[in-house]
């Protein structure tokens, strides 16, 4: 194999490298060998087929395979014997017009990661801001879940419905007089106020009492989901079946246990965990900005732009998907389009950053255990069908790229974690409105430097990364660089999910019955 580098320019490499047809004739022959004794031919016992006619028979597909291995080995060993670090993965190219009997001669480009300086840990200052779980705080969120557990009890016969209260009705729906699909049902419930059946349906209903029967009309929406309905009207014939009033929720033993609890201690003792948590994860937020700003100020040095590239067109395509769900698209999209620079400048933080942990986390012997990555693979194969999974646990086993990808965010996090206990920390007990508004101004800080055109050079990333992450959710997933990549919602996402469990039995029967249901997009 011979190597003549062509490029040799900031990071990037290119090289030139000649596989004489000799070694590919060799190899060929060798693999020829070794099949030889499995094949089997018409008029000749088994093994005993000539190498020649072997040869004959499969060497085409035998040359293809042999070029393949030939190519991968040859960019192996130029990394090895010119100690390169690529970036990313390396371009490699066939020249054109190779064929068999020919040497091959290949041309490789790609990028080198930098060299970085070891990083300077010590006088790290950080403040962590704290935010005690107060009793007031775990019963308000008590009386939250509360309110998504509701249940209703009959009301008397004379009592006539308003906001709030629960209808089980009957109702049949037709156009012109005929019925159309999906426009009936039989004890279907109905709490007034709720927004769940097309607009006036509900409004109509208030003051109906147990017992009455009446035909309302309403008018399906323009957008709603089912094509010969959008813009009818139509009539529905109800009868009101019972009349519901909330009941009483009591907050006790019961209450927990209805949630798979053992008592109501327990359910209190887990919503404060909850609590923690969340604040906990603002803390972490807070912190990790702190710190990612700290070494940002004191390192600048080239970065791969292939790596940058691929950082940005992340977020680039992210923040395209808000700006097409926002109000209105087209202003969205100008008003990214105006700041891609500034975009670009946060990708190129991001990569600088993430290059400045792995420094600092192989300098400190901080690893990802076997184990914690086999959960990674396990945990990212759930998002595939049963019959892919297997298949993407095998690719990520057998890709190093796609292990990498996969390993880098828990592996900076860990950075992260071990230049947390390295750091001189100081505490400080605030309250929650407080450490969020520390957040906000931060990010406002942010913002304010990034508008110098000197920053914009210097510090691209203080371009309000955080903000404008935090709002498009730039989705980078290097998490060395996404400053808001800690922030959780550990009591949001539970009750999201609860408040989810609570309506579907009321919206799935409603989509059933197609007239009678919002549609989604409206919801």
């Amino acid at each position: 194999m011979q190597i003549k580098e062509t490029t040799n320019e900031g990071l990037s490499r290119a090289y030139e490298v000649v596989i004489s047809a000799a070694d590919i004739a060799s190899r060929i022959d060798a693999e020829v060998k070794k099949i030889a004794p499995q094949v089997k031919m018409p008029g000749f016992r088994p093994g005993k087929v000539p190498a020649n006619l072997v040869k004959k028979m499969h060497g085409e597909q035998l040359h293809a395979q042999t070029v393949n291995d030939v190519i991968r080995e040859s960019v192996d060993n130029l990394m090895k014997e010119k100690a390169l670090r690529p970036a990313m993965q390396p371009a490699v190219d066939l020249a054109e017009g190779y064929e068999e009997g020919k040497d091959a001669t290949l041309t490789v480009a790609l990028e080198i990661l930098p060299v970085v300086e070891t990083p300077d840990i010590e006088g790290l200052k950080l403040e962590r801001l704290t935010v005690p779980v107060t009793d007031e705080q775990v019963e308000e969120s008590l009386k939250s879940i509360a309110d998504q557990q509701k249940s209703y009890k009959d009301a008397a016969k004379t009592k006539k419905a308003g906001d709030g209260d629960q209808l089980i009705i009957d109702f049949v729906g037709s156009i012109d007089g005929e019925e159309f699909e999906g426009g009936k049902a039989e004890d279907a419930p109905l709490v007034i106020g709720s927004g769940q059946f097309i607009p006036g349906f509900e409004e109509q209903l208030t003051g109906a009492k147990t017992g009455d029967e009446k035909t309302i009309t309403v008018t399906f929406p323009e957008d709603y989901p089912a094509e010969n309905l959008k813009g009818k009207d139509a009539q529905f014939a109800i009868t009101v079946k019972q009349v519901k009033v909330e009941a009483e929720t009591k907050l006790d033993d019961d209450f927990a246990t209805s949630l798979g609890l053992d008592s109501l201690d327990k359910l209190k003792e887990l919503l404060k965990g909850q609590l923690e948590q969340e604040t906990n994860g603002l803390t972490r937020t807070q912190m990790k900005r702190q710190l990612l700003d700290q070494l940002a100020a004191g390192h600048d040095f080239e970065v791969p732009s292939k790596m940058v590239d691929a950082e940005f067109e992340q977020i680039w395509a992210q923040l395209q998907q808000e700006a097409a769900k926002d109000e209105n698209p087209e202003d969205a999209l100008k008003e990214i389009e105006a700041e891609k620079d500034d975009y670009r400048s946060i990708a190129e933080r991001r990569v600088r950053l993430g290059l400045l942990l792995s420094e600092i986390g192989q300098k400190n012997g901080v690893e990802v255990t076997q184990q914690e990555m086999s959960m990674l693979i396990q945990q990212a194969a759930q998002q595939y069908n049963e019959a892919d999974r297997e298949r993407f646990m095998q690719y990520v086993q057998q890709e190093p790229m796609a292990a990498a990808q996969l390993r880098a965010p828990l592996y900076e996090d860990k950075v992260v974690d071990f230049l947390f206990e390295k750091a001189d920390v100081t505490e400080r007990e605030v309250t929650k409105e407080e450490l969020e508004a520390a957040i906000e101004a931060d990010e406002a800080a942010e913002e304010a430097k990034a508008k110098k055109p000197a920053a914009k050079k210097k510090a691209p990333a203080k371009k309000a990364p955080a903000k404008k992450e935090a709002a498009k959710k730039a989705p980078a997933k290097k998490a060395a660089a996404k400053d808001d990549a800690d922030k959780p919602a550990a009591k949001k996402a539970p009750a999201k999910k609860a408040a989810a469990t609570k309506k579907a039995p009321a919206k799935k029967p409603a989509a059933k019955k197609a007239p009678a249901k919002k549609p989604a997009a409206k919801k």
